[in-house]
């Protein structure tokens, strides 16, 4: 397959917005592709060269990015600096030029190596030679394909879709509809590689796939707890169950294997990111557990030794950083609670219950004892009473809430279920609850805040079936003159020319500015309402949600977008609101 079919591929997608279309653009590419082209194809789709959970990077900045166009167009440095200001891409601005491709057209398994040796480059000279290599990649392609190329090792291609319509157009690909969806999903949240599940189809079929099993050392997409507003609406869901602390920190998979000549361990965050390296304290402790191989999940929390206390969240974040992690760790101390066990020496406890593995867990660490790492408390519960009046202990001392768990039900990867159920303080009898919701534009500010450059923002929720984000909330105050400005930061680094085809909106809603659906933040309302303009749960029946009286309460940068409140949720909410 050619460099080119892709490309062509991408400037279809970049022109439609109707997502079965994108799909289907997809498949066909999937259809013509062999089982190694078939793992690019998602690598690049995604705007990137590795999974998620690979600690690698291109390492090429903007500054990098505009040399080489400069070189490439025969340009000054600062005229390309100043159109790549003025169009918001430094892609864009490969289009405003046009030369004759140096040599035979590259395929894509060509463009892909060359693009992994550029990242490979280190050491001294290690920039000028970056340069040189891009330079060549480009003068190798016309200006469309130089477009995508620089998008994609800026991490900004911005396609307008996730991997949740890379599973549809893969099952499209190999069934000629989406009945292979199911089986493509699953064996993805067992091993969230979507490149190798891609290549794994192609190369054995859907059988094969349907066979896939845990992987140690690539994370298992985590399962999802549900929400309800009381203690007696979760009793009566679950019946007897048993209840966890709910701590604010860090939610982290284990994986441990000890089956090489050399101990092998990573931390990886919900979001599937390798924080491997960032707990030196931990490592040393998770590596005298008693095992061969091993994967849990837990939560990391900053503990203070002398109050005995957690500490927020915000002290808990200063922990994730590349450098002086020594120094952090010693200011910031660590504790990891376990919540639950995924696989055991060479086993998987995912069809175990929730009782049975708890039960494992604990024969684990039998020999095993650290001031740092134990398995987190459990208490059983036998009616709403007790489960109140449980959770009521767990904020007396000073813990954001619990988590209640059905003692019977495995552990499902990927999904969200009512087999897990958190209870937080601020929903236990109130209608003020804390929402994950994306940016997605701002207006530009009047008055006083013309001087920020912002006056109001719009966010939005995300919908998994249709993979794409929707509005909900237009907020205009509740920040400081600093926070305006912060934010316009924040936005200013991801903003886009023009709507993103996975981003649902009401014309009289549009925002001056659109950015890319990658900002998370927390936002409390006092209620959900109907709205006949916001698109959040809208359907061609319905209307769609809003949130009364919405502010920002702070952002969560350990979430992708598509971890944001779902479309499901935001229904749940506002039926709950009836009930209470």
């Amino acid at each position: 397959m050619l460099f080119s079919d892709i490309i062509a591929t991408f400037e279809l997608i970049e022109n439609t917005k109707a997502r079965n279309e994108i799909t289907q653009l997809i498949a066909e590419l999937f259809k013509q592709a062999n089982s190694e082209e078939a793992a690019i194809v998602c690598y690049l789709s995604l705007g990137q060269l590795w999974p998620p959970f690979v600690n690698k990077q291109l390492a090429i900045g903007e500054k990098i990015a505009l040399q080489a166009v400069a070189a490439l167009t025969g340009r000054s440095e600062k005229e390309i600096a100043q159109m790549a200001k003025k169009q918001g891409d430094v892609g864009l601005v490969c289009q405003q030029y046009e030369w004759q491709p140096v040599g035979n057209p590259l395929t894509i398994i060509q463009v892909f190596q060359k693009l992994i040796e550029i990242a490979e480059i280190q050491g001294s000279g290690a920039i000028d030679l970056k340069i040189v290599k891009l330079v060549e990649l480009l003068s190798a392609h016309d200006a469309v394909a130089a477009k995508y190329i620089i998008r994609i090792i800026l991490a900004k291609l911005r396609l307008g879709f996730s991997d949740m319509t890379l599973l549809d157009a893969l099952s499209v690909a190999m069934t000629g509809d989406k009945k292979g969806r199911e089986i493509i999903e699953n064996a993805y949240n067992l091993c969230a590689d979507i490149g190798m599940i891609a290549r794994n189809a192609k190369q054995y079929g859907l059988a094969y796939v349907a066979q896939q099993q845990i992987v140690v050392g690539v994370p298992i997409i985590p399962a999802a707890a549900e929400r309800l507003p009381t203690a007696q609406a979760i009793f009566d869901k679950l019946g007897p169950c048993v209840a966890q602390p709910k701590l604010d920190g860090f939610r982290v998979q284990v994986h441990i294997n000890k089956t090489d000549a050399a101990p092998r361990l990573s931390f990886f965050s919900r979001n599937l990111k390798d924080m491997s390296g960032m707990f030196p304290d931990l490592e040393a402790e998770l590596l005298k557990v008693p095992v061969t191989s091993i994967i849990f999940e837990g939560e990391a929390i900053v503990f203070d030794q002398n109050t005995k206390q957690f500490l927020p969240f915000q002290d808990t974040v200063k922990r994730k950083r590349k450098y002086d992690i020594d120094l952090i760790a010693q200011e910031y101390p660590l504790k990891f609670f376990i919540f639950d066990l995924l696989f055991l020496n060479g086993e998987s406890m995912l069809s175990y219950s929730h009782q049975m593995r708890r039960q494992k867990l604990q024969e684990v660490c039998t020999n095993y004892a650290s001031d740092l790492i134990q398995i987190i408390d459990e208490h059983p519960v036998s009616d709403a009473k007790a489960l109140e009046s449980y959770f009521h202990q767990m904020i007396d001392v000073g813990l954001e809430g619990i988590v209640v768990k059905k003692p019977a039900a495995m552990y499902r990867p990927g999904k969200r279920d009512f087999n897990w159920i958190k209870l937080k303080r601020q929903e236990e009898g109130h209608l003020e609850d804390t929402i994950d919701c994306v940016v997605l534009g701002y207006y530009k500010g009047e008055g006083k805040r013309a001087a920020f450059g912002i006056g109001a923002f719009l966010v939005g929720i995300y919908n998994k079936e249709s993979d794409c984000f929707q509005t909900i909330a237009k907020i205009g105050t509740g920040l400081t003159d600093q926070e305006w400005c912060q934010l316009k930061e924040k936005a200013d680094l991801v903003l886009v020319n023009e709507q993103p085809h996975n981003v649902v909106c009401a014309s009289s809603l549009m925002p001056d500015v659109w950015v890319a659906p990658e900002i998370v933040c927390i936002v409390r309302a006092d209620e959900i309402t109907v709205s006949p303009v916001h698109t959040a749960g809208k359907t061609i029946d319905t209307l769609g949600f809003a949130l009364r009286f919405p502010r920002i309460m702070g952002y969560r940068n350990d979430k992708s977008s598509f971890n944001a409140t779902t479309d499901q949720e935001i229904k749940r909410f506002y039926e709950d609101q009836f009930r209470r």
